[in-house]
């Protein structure tokens, strides 16, 4: 015969199919062993294919809600810090109601004693309410950079102070209605050099802090130096502000002299300040109250934010990430069946119709 057959050419058509199925059980380990490293499905949304959208839909929600969570965290840890030293404020006016009665039994050691002691819990309140959490001065409101009571520990040097004595210096000349009308007057001041508070403080657009509870819901949670937070001081003898009201009350009784305890003004003046006192312990035992009620508040919501982020997030967990013993033992297959692939293309390109022609 004139021509002849090339026998190898018969094995190109097997050849390349198992090529091809090859490659394909290549590509198919390279893509398990990526998701096996990563822990993901795919790298991409592209190749979640319609998993793709709940993802898009539910990551934003998630963010969110740790977002709220953080701030959340932030603000009930900023309340515990302001409930002691609330606490600590409220145990101080405490003590002063217990001591008042004792000016009003004529002893002029008495008198000594407890001016002495309202000076110093005088300048203890003072530091109280210029306490920081976190570098943040946590009774300014807005302006937590600056401290509320600008004078701190200089507080008994402070025209505050100063005023207050001088009134309380001319108890007898100008009697005990009109020496308690002109103390309130000077603790109800937000003049600067009058009142003993920050600048921000004084102004009526000072704010206390608040926290995002959810889109554009936000709860107040601070208490500001020199305001009531949620409970209204009641009486006629208060600034409206039961802080402002103790510390009248402790610059007025840390200002008396034993000289004084005749003078017939000097026992309706302790009565009013009395009086004062146990309005201002009323209200701030109430704004303590509502406090820890919006602290227990916000950590339930935190609560809530979490079981629901924690569910998102395992819908987006289902669709997103990997399931390790599935792809391992898919691995473990594939690898055998790339093996065998290999094995198979090598014994095909082994084969010749030449090897089957009888001899002759």
């Amino acid at each position: 015969m004139s021509g002849s057959i090339d026998t190898s050419l018969a094995n190109y058509g097997l050849v390349g199919s198992v090529a091809l199925q090859s490659t394909k059980v290549s590509q198919n380990l390279d893509t398990l062993t990526e998701q096996i490293s990563s822990g993901l499905i795919a790298n991409t949304f592209a190749g979640l294919g319609s998993g793709a959208s709940l993802t898009l839909d539910l990551s934003p929600q998630v963010a969110a809600l740790q977002t709220y969570q953080t701030t959340i965290g932030a603000a009930t840890g900023q309340m515990g810090v302001m409930q002691t030293a609330m606490g600590q404020i409220q145990q101080i006016a405490a003590n002063l109601v217990q001591q008042l009665p004792s000016l009003n039994a004529l002893n002029q050691s008495n008198v000594d004693t407890v001016a002495a002691n309202a000076r110093d819990s005088l300048k203890q309140v003072a530091d109280l309410l210029n306490t920081q959490n976190g570098g943040v001065y946590i009774f300014s409101g807005e302006d937590s950079a600056n401290p509320p009571v600008a004078s701190g520990d200089n507080i008994l040097t402070s025209d505050f102070f100063g005023q207050i004595s001088a009134s309380i210096s001319q108890l007898t000349t100008n009697g005990s209605a009109a020496t308690a009308a002109q103390i309130l007057g000077i603790a109800s001041s937000n003049v600067s050099g009058t009142t003993p508070f920050s600048s921000y403080l004084s102004q009526p657009g000072a704010t206390a802090q608040s926290v995002a509870t959810g889109g554009t819901t936000q709860l107040s949670y601070g208490i500001l130096a020199n305001a009531n937070s949620a409970v209204a001081s009641a009486g006629t003898a208060t600034t409206g502000s039961y802080v402002r009201d103790l510390m009248m009350v402790l610059a007025s009784v840390g200002s008396l002299s034993n000289a004084q305890v005749n003078d017939p003004n000097f026992s309706p003046l302790i009565q009013n300040l009395t009086t004062t006192l146990n309005g201002a312990v009323t209200a701030m035992n109430g704004d303590i109250g509502v406090m820890g009620d919006r602290q227990a508040t916000l950590t339930t919501l935190s609560t809530t934010m979490a079981t629901t982020s924690t569910a998102l997030t395992g819908q987006i967990s289902n669709v997103q990430d990997v399931d390790m013993s599935a792809a391992m033992s898919k691995l473990a297959s594939v690898q055998t069946q790339l093996q065998a692939s290999y094995k198979l293309i090598d014994m095909v390109n082994s084969l010749s119709l030449v090897n089957f022609l009888p001899n002759g």
